[in-house]
């Protein structure tokens, strides 16, 4: 950072410490307008960064957000690629918004939108989408961090695995199978096998030590091994599908749904997922729509109107925005 942005954040400083939050917000925006201008980006993003944190950690969550949307601007314009400086300071600027902040929201959905046009993933950061996760889930605002978390890093299958035991724990015992399934559907819809294994893995490791009462046989083979829960088809379903998914194996796929069709039918909302599981995995066709993948899995995960933990899914599994695998 200049010595010239560095006295002009020091004199926004001492504004926002007597309290002249508006002053402080209105210069910096100012200032920083001309920088733009000028095309002079780097000192831009320092002052925008700088102020906006200042503001954020002032409480003063709308001033400091509208910055952060200003420095989103810039970072399209300059076309600033999503490396470890310029995500190091979204990050930073995230975890410093005042709680319940709703300019948080649309800035998240800046970063991803900028790492997505800039970055090399499509779908946006993993990285990012993996902070976001971890976010919304300590906002307990579920529903979005499930579509993050589906979308992040490898360390994101223990946090999703987390998540959905936690919400789960205040629910019936026997709705287990439909927690475990909120994250495991996404992950095989965005062909991550490896993090759909590791989440059953770590949510029924959690189920079984949790509740010491729950039936359990040990399955074992010479190519995999499986618990089975003699009260939970619906879980044993799920074991038995990722099975089939690393076998490639057709014939079981169809044998499982035929096996467990009154199960299914039961939870109401699992057809399309499965229908699409098919098709991916195993080339069973589905009718021609015109868009069946985006149209399923961008209604998906929404169907608690976007609300937090405290809201049950009430057996309604279903998935987030496609994505490319990110195994």
């Amino acid at each position: 950072m200049s010595s010239k942005i560095q006295k002009t954040i020091a004199r926004q400083q001492a504004k926002v410490e007597e309290g002249q939050f508006y002053e402080a917000h209105q210069q910096l925006r100012v200032i920083a307008a001309r920088y733009i201008k000028a095309n002079d980006f780097d000192n831009a993003v320092d002052l925008l960064s700088s102020g906006a944190s200042m503001l954020l950690k002032a409480g003063q969550g709308s001033s400091g957000g509208d910055l952060c949307m200003n420095l989103m601007e810039v970072y399209n314009k300059a076309e600033l690629k999503p490396d470890v400086t310029s995500k190091a300071r979204l990050l930073g600027l995230l975890r410093s918004f005042p709680p319940g902040e709703p300019t948080r929201k649309r800035f998240a959905g800046e970063i991803v939108g900028w790492s997505s046009k800039l970055g090399e993933y499509p779908a946006g950061d993993p990285e990012l989408h993996h902070v976001l996760g971890q976010l919304y889930a300590e906002d307990g605002d579920v529903y979005d961090a499930e579509r993050h978390l589906t979308l992040g890093t490898s360390d994101s299958p223990s946090l999703f695995a987390s998540l959905e035991y936690d919400w789960y724990a205040s629910d019936e015992p026997s709705t287990a199978p439909l927690y475990a399934a909120r994250a495991i559907f996404p992950y095989l819809l965005v062909g991550n096998v490896r993090a759909a294994n590791k989440v059953h893995l770590l949510f029924t490791s959690k189920l079984s030590t949790n509740n010491p009462g729950l039936a359990v046989q040990e399955v074992s083979s010479a190519s995999s091994d499986l618990r089975v829960y003699p009260s939970l088809p619906l879980l044993n379903f799920l074991g038995l599908l990722l099975l089939a998914v690393q076998r490639g194996s057709s014939d079981l796929f169809k044998q499982l749904k035929s096996h467990y069709a009154s199960n299914i039918k039961e939870v109401g909302t699992w057809d399309e997922a499965m229908a699409q599981i098919g098709e991916m995995y195993f080339g069973i066709k589905i009718p021609s729509q015109s868009n069946p993948l985006f149209d399923m899995m961008g209604s998906l995960l929404m169907g608690g109107g976007g609300g937090g933990a405290q809201k049950k899914p009430a057996k309604n599994l279903q998935a987030p925005a496609p994505a490319p695998a990110l195994d």
